[in-house]
């Protein structure tokens, strides 16, 4: 059990930086400092003490990254009540299943998002709430919640004569073995599984982070992940609130040319992101540099390309604010191409690794300790074992044990019962091998995973990596279809265009030239029969990573 108290955390943190900022709207002028928003906090508790919310409910928060966002999820915990953050990607009907699945009695959401749900699909909901300005939306029939908050304002006078101040902030008490959060997964099929964690695995994330210095008082960071997700919830929210950073929201589509700009302003002392992200800097950014003829040729020069890679890594430092002590890049499975020369380069970056389950980390190393094909060494508070005969050397599944690990899938015994072995480890369903300090390298997933008619365990992601870096490819799914590999590659149509070649005519060219040379760098069972193109990006989960499932039974043309 970790020490610290989960909910004291924030108690504390509240208290003492209390005219710090803690979170910024990005572009909308809007700043809240902790003690703001422990006032916040305490007017929805009044508001939560007169609905006679019990410790143990549930409410659910849909919408953009922000400030009430974020006021909302602390405000639930530290009341007691159980958090259930949805991803604001999922569509209207999981959104209904998700709130009733989970009991949820409160709803705080986007106005854009209530517009597209049907209260009369929300069995349990007793009042829905803007996170534009906690306005109530809709109450039950028989409740008063309208009208109290309309005059929240005069029932926080009345509780507070004196005026709000830290010495009033005091949460309730509750072990960190209670269940604190439902983060329902995206899932891969049917609707997805709400896994259950405890203050212990929110506070083992949130204390490794503050242990290992990732972020300290007075830093600033960049929230665009979704903090819907475990990821970004557990570092660019959590940990940053409990150490006393201030939070600036994004709230939009990061995009990189509005993530460049935010980070220009915002320079964050720690970058949280997941691989499409960096990915696309150093396709659209690095790669049209380093491929130029004249730089080519100076590459192969002792000592002048040292120099050539110090000017291309302070040049990157720069366009992310050049003030971060790492990045940390997770979610997904990274492009071995970008891993090797953001190393070569000496550019401070670490890979980690996590699941949802784990709230999420698993494994972690500070960018200067990072070995490049590994996702981190295993937590000092996390234990790792591999289901393979020797598992340094052969390929098996990644399975965890310890503080971070979920209490189980909310509801869901059977499923519970698939993902724990009978012995009380976690079943990550990632396969990969470790080494002797306990730095874990993942081959794929074992869904994913395709037997060769020789017997061969290929892994598509692999393959992958290798044909993205191919020219005018987007992306690339690798799928078996009659016993043999075909590649579906989503085109880069913009490149394309700009050298005014014709898709028709020059596609079928380019790609059969991508399969030649794709062929001869893998191995023979992993050789690709065909390439055929896909028209469009691949649907993807909100950690960007392509939802394989949907793709698996596409006929040939």
């Amino acid at each position: 059990m970790i020490k610290e108290n989960f909910i004291k955390l924030y108690e504390n943190s509240y208290k003492e930086n209390w005219d710090l900022p803690c979170y910024t709207d990005y572009g909308e002028g809007i700043t809240f400092t902790y003690g703001e928003v422990a006032e916040e906090i305490a007017k929805l508790h009044l508001l939560f003490h007169h609905c006679n919310l019990r410790r143990g409910d549930k409410i659910a928060i849909i919408g953009k990254n922000n400030s009430r966002w974020c006021i909302a999820y602390m405000a639930t915990i530290t009341f007691g009540a159980i958090v259930v953050p949805i991803l604001q990607d999922f569509n209207p009907d999981d959104v209904h299943h998700i709130v009733n699945h989970s009991e949820s009695v409160f709803l705080f959401t986007s106005d854009t998002i209530w517009d597209t749900l049907e209260e009369e699909k929300l069995d349990e909901i007793r009042g829905v709430f803007s996170l534009t300005d906690f306005r109530c939306l809709h109450q039950r029939d028989g409740e008063t919640i309208q009208k109290f908050v309309k005059h929240m304002d005069e029932a926080a006078n009345k509780a507070y004569p004196q005026g709000f101040s830290k010495e009033n902030i005091e949460y309730t008490t509750l072990s960190n073995d209670k269940v604190m959060l439902l983060n329902y997964t995206s899932g891969t099929t049917g609707f997805s599984k709400g896994v259950m964690l405890t203050g212990n695995n929110l506070a083992g994330n949130v204390t490794y982070g503050i242990r290992t210095e990732l972020l300290k008082r007075g830093d600033s960071v960049l929230s665009f992940l979704p903090l819907a997700h475990a990821y970004g919830c557990a570092f660019d929210f959590l940990t940053a609130t409990a150490v006393g950073t201030h939070v600036t929201l994004l709230g939009k589509t990061p995009s990189p040319k509005i993530l460049m700009k935010a980070f220009e302003e915002v320079r964050p002392n720690l970058i949280i992101t997941v691989p499409l992200v960096i990915e696309k800097i150093y396709k659209n950014v690095i790669q049209p540099l380093i491929n130029k003829k004249g730089m080519k040729w100076a590459l192969n020069i002792p000592l002048l390309d040292s120099q050539i890679y110090t000017q291309i890594r302070k040049k990157l430092i720069d366009a992310l604010g050049g003030r971060f002590k790492e990045v940390i890049i997770g979610g997904a499975a990274m492009n071995p191409e970008v891993v090797d020369f953001f190393y070569k380069i000496k550019f401070p970056f670490t890979i980690g690794y996590g699941m949802t389950e784990c709230g999420p980390l698993i494994s972690h190393s500070p960018w200067n300790e990072f070995i490049p094909g590994s996702s981190g060494k295993i937590l000092d508070i996390m234990e790792v074992r591999i289901d393979s005969e020797d598992a340094y050397n052969i390929t098996g599944e990644i399975q965890v044990k310890g503080e971070n690990v979920m209490k189980g899938y909310y509801k869901n015994e059977e499923a519970t019962n698939e993902v724990f072995t009978e012995d009380g480890w976690l079943k990550t369903g990632d396969l990969g091998t470790i080494d002797v300090d306990g730095n874990i390298y993942i081959r794929g997933r074992s869904k994913t995973m395709i037997l060769s008619s020789s017997g061969q365990n290929i892994f598509p992601e692999e393959i992958e990596a290798k044909l993205n870096n191919l020219p005018f490819v987007t992306e690339s799914l690798i799928i078996e279809r009659n016993k043999k590999l075909v590649a579906l590659v989503y085109p880069d149509f913009e490149t394309l265009d700009s050298l005014g070649l014709n898709h028709e005519d020059n596609l079928k060219t380019i790609m059969d030239e991508n399969l030649k040379s794709l062929n001869k760098i893998v191995a023979n069972y992993e050789k690709v029969s065909q390439i055929q193109i896909y028209p469009t990006a691949f649907e993807k989960t909100p950690k960007k990573s392509v939802k394989r499932y949907l793709y698996n039974s596409i006929a040939e043309d």
